[in-house]
């Protein structure tokens, strides 16, 4: 018996690849698989089985590509509707792989197909068992993204706790969970910092699995859950219809452009020029009207939340960094990569067109402008919760996953100065790129953010400042 967890840090996903007596299966593959062909094809084993969990919502699976490559058989679990062949399990079907098997259960909650699937040893014993989104470490999956119907998230938390109850509570406290998501997940409020656990500690230190009944757990879950990102509605409707298979986007995507073409583009309503380089490196000098997410955090999430579906994509990135950026952009299902800056911004300035730019600031600058700018306004775009917990005094809340919102801008002038910061300088870039699109140009980044902030001697406060 040989596991081995795949996990993504940018996405918080963790896939797996199982496999016995050369027979391997993999659970919720991401889109790219070049990674699981390999494992597969250093182990000289072949993939037979993709189980999937659920229709993922945070991204788009690589269930059809990974079928195609290998013809290997899809397995969903009960209630599930697909536009494309798969085998539908019925709860504790048993599936041979080698000398292990794998059973089927169905815990509807987080979505209704939702199924974990229990992995029994050449013994027959229970080893692990792959959540999904049901159960995660110290957290369970949300439960309020059924698709259409008439359900609401009370009705599926009360499945998702009779699931739990009936499918993980009665397994052996030696039981591996295996989930498919860990810290930094939008799939959960709060999960823990580990990808895997026990069933044993789950059971003694999981908040969700310690609710003496029903409504305790119902209102333990749904209590303080923000929002679902707009764009898991998006990847849960791919999934569940199909998607263009990822080379195909890879041969439209990787089409060379010249500054020219792409000044011609960038003037179209519908074309989006989105800049992957480092945020430091943005900083200091960009085609004008881009929109920085940078490689080195969170990008496809927050490529996700803020760029529309329907906008056309031409990419500016560090050379070779192209393949890399089309390849994230299309874990989270965007589709619509129409080429790159040949020779980056380099070939940009070659070609005698003006760069952009923000300007850094350090907090200490911040310090000093602070008590003599009557226009300085600090826009804190952090989560409204890292906000309450402590800010600049008087500052305003523009949450960078609202920032689209025009209502939170209306009280911000174009003759205002706008020092942005967020905790370490990620998010801060992107909302000053944005901002800048939307037409304010008084706009300075702040260095290190809330870290650097916090150690100057500026005033700070503990109260709400969002501006709504």
């Amino acid at each position: 018996m040989f596991i081995q967890q795949l996990y993504t840090g940018c996405l918080s996903e963790a896939a797996y690849y199982i496999e016995s007596e050369g027979k391997a299966a993999i659970v919720d593959p991401l889109r790219d698989i070049d990674a699981y062909l390999e494992l597969a094809r250093n182990r000289g084993a072949s993939i037979v089985y993709i189980f999937e969990t659920h229709f993922h919502a945070d991204f788009v699976s690589g269930h059809l590509d990974l079928a195609k490559e290998t013809g290997a058989t899809i397995v969903y679990g009960p209630d599930t509707v697909t536009s494309y062949p798969v085998h539908i399990a019925k709860d504790r079907e048993l599936f041979k792989l080698g000398k292990l098997q794998i059973e089927v259960l169905h815990t509807p909650g987080h979505t209704l197909e939702s199924s974990c699937y229990l992995l029994k040893d050449e013994n027959g014993k229970n080893h692990c068992v792959f959540t999904g989104d049901t159960l995660f470490v110290n957290e369970v999956g949300r439960p309020d993204l059924a698709q259409g119907g008439s359900l609401t998230r009370e009705d599926l938390a009360a499945m998702l706790y009779d699931s739990i109850q009936k499918k993980l509570i009665p397994l052996e406290d030696s039981v591996l969970i295996y989930p498919a998501h860990g810290p930094g997940s939008s799939c959960g409020k709060n999960l823990g910092p580990e990808t895997s656990s026990t069933m044993g500690v789950q059971k003694k230190s999981n908040y969700a699995l310690q609710q003496p009944d029903k409504q305790s757990f119902i209102k333990a879950v749904l209590e303080g859950l923000e929002e679902p990102p707009g764009y898991f509605s998006v990847n849960a409707l791919l999934n569940k219809r199909g998607y263009t298979a990822l080379p195909d986007l890879m041969e439209k995507g990787l089409k060379p452009l010249s500054a020219e073409e792409v000044d011609l583009l960038s003037k179209e309503d519908s074309v989006l020029l989105l800049d992957t380089r480092e945020a430091t490196v943005f900083t200091k000098g960009f085609v004008p009207g881009s929109m920085n997410i940078g490689l080195e955090g969170r990008f496809a999430e927050w490529a996700g939340i803020l760029i529309p579906f329907d906008m056309k994509i031409i990419l500016i990135t560090e050379a070779g960094k192209e393949e890399e950026s089309i390849i994230r952009l299309a874990r989270v299902g965007f589709d619509q990569v129409k080429g790159y800056l040949k020779g980056g911004v380099g070939a940009w300035k070659e070609a005698g067109k003006t760069l952009d730019l923000i300007i850094d600031v350090e907090a200490s600058e911040l310090a000093m402008d602070l008590p003599y700018d009557d226009h300085l306004i600090v826009v804190d775009v952090r989560k409204e919760d890292e906000f309450m917990k402590e800010h600049v005094k008087d500052a305003v809340n523009l949450p960078l996953q609202e920032i689209h919102d025009p209502a939170l801008i209306t009280h911000i002038e174009e003759t205002d100065n706008l020092y942005i910061h967020c905790t370490g300088g990620y998010r801060s870039v992107i909302a000053a790129s944005i901002l800048k699109r939307q037409g304010f140009h008084n706009v300075r980044n702040v260095l290190g953010g809330w870290s650097s902030i916090k150690e100057q001697e500026i005033p700070t406060e503990k109260k709400e400042g969002v501006l709504k």
